[in-house]
């Protein structure tokens, strides 16, 4: 049989090639004037909470109205951002990495018309759907992960928690009279794929129970050696163990795992491979509060965050007493910071023993630092790099 080409070139793999895997280029969805002055913005300022004004070599302006967005979408909320976009930003609409949704504009004219129409758009009970705020020395919207709704592994909601914390701040968010800005996070587990080892205040879900053992049918869901290799602190080994059988009450020999309690971290990565090792109990899981992180290098290196509250139970559907802690960190962070002073540079100039005593927390032996010499002090943590001969700076190329 003669061998016929599909056009495919080794060479050129690339070539004529039509997929729909990845994204499409950024570029593509710029603004015009965006587009058209990339790379010559020379300043921008702040008019009011949630508006700012960018301004390129050229004398162009582009007005940016940011709202606060949600994690969690649904398709006719989608639908209505485009509306909004289509009526007055002709067609343009980005979100930005903590879930705000900025609407730009190339005229100071058509900034009022847009802010009415996204001032005026609440939802039954009269909350607003496109609350403007979230920039300047207020509280930014606030990011977090997937929570109840999808996630596997967590520890507690994260949209409930958010919604109790953002309502409370609700005022901060749409006001700049704080020292300065102040990001929220939340990730639902230590996992953290909310990052929130960096945030000025953090919420974090956190187990404190090892899995469960499902041992009739762990070895019938699970590949075994899976399940002892993705646990990070070898606290997983295979055993085989004698049960009574759920369903006839016979007994048998099945292959199973045992956990060593003491050292197990609690992270669910087992349960991520084998859903025989549940990690999830009403009474061991809840919420840690950490506080005084950035990635800024302004003023002070970044930080990471430290646990000034080293338990909070879930207290469904509202959250109180994280409520209740949060405001204590944020109001006594508003009354005695700096102007410009970010809460962990705060925390760090009166001391934290102060930073207790002002927040009234409770500091109990949960909260002592465990790092260890001398990773603690020799690890860069600063972006600031200074560069000596021979390795000069202007050597660096990107590729």
């Amino acid at each position: 049989m003669a061998f016929i080409s599909s056009g495919y070139n080794p060479d050129k793999p690339m070539e004529d090639r039509i997929t729909d895997i990845g994204n499409r280029y950024y570029g593509d969805f710029l603004p015009p004037v965006i587009k058209n002055n990339f790379g010559k913005w020379q300043w921008h300022e702040i008019l009011e909470p949630g508006v700012l004004m960018h301004k390129a070599e050229s004398g162009d302006e582009v007005y940016t109205v940011r709202v606060g967005g949600v994690r969690l979408m649904s398709v006719e909320h989608v639908r209505e951002l485009c509306e909004i976009a289509d009526t007055h930003c002709d067609g343009y609409v980005r979100f930005t990495t903590r879930n705000n949704i900025e609407f730009m504009v190339d005229s100071k004219d058509k900034v009022e018309p847009l802010k009415q129409d996204l001032s005026s758009r609440k939802h039954n009970e009269g909350s607003f759907k496109f609350p403007i705020g979230g920039t300047g020395a207020g509280v930014t919207n606030i990011i977090h992960t997937q929570g109840w709704i999808h996630c596997h592994t967590p520890a507690t909601d994260a949209s409930g928690t958010v919604k109790v914390v953002l309502d409370d701040l609700f005022d901060e968010f749409q006001k700049m009279r704080l020292p300065a800005q102040l990001r929220i996070s939340m990730a639902c587990c230590l996992n953290m794929c909310g990052a929130v080892h960096c945030s000025d205040i953090a919420i974090l879900g956190y187990h404190r129970k090892p899995p469960m053992i499902d041992d009739e049918f762990l070895d019938n869901l699970c590949e075994i050696p899976l399940a002892i290799a993705a646990c990070p602190t070898a606290a997983i080994r295979p055993k085989k163990k004698e049960i009574t059988s759920e369903k006839d009450g016979s007994k048998k020999e099945v292959k199973s795992v045992e956990i060593k309690n003491e050292r197990c971290m609690f992270c669910g990565n087992c349960y991520t491979m084998c859903p025989s090792l549940p990690l999830a109990d009403a009474e061991g899981d809840g919420i840690v509060l950490m506080a005084g992180g950035k990635v800024s290098n302004r003023i002070s290196a970044p930080k990471f965050s430290k646990v000034v509250v080293a338990f909070i139970p879930n207290e469904t559907p509202r959250w109180p007493t994280l409520a209740k802690d949060v405001r204590k960190i944020v109001e006594a962070y508003s009354k005695d910071a700096r102007k410009y002073e970010r809460l962990g540079d705060w925390a760090e100039r009166i001391g934290w023993e102060k930073f207790f005593e002002k927040c009234d927390l409770e500091f109990t032996h949960h909260l002592i630092d465990d790092f260890r010499d001398p990773a603690y002090y020799t690890w860069r943590q600063n972006t600031n790099f200074k560069f000596t001969d021979p390795y000069e700076y202007s050597a660096i190329k990107a590729e």
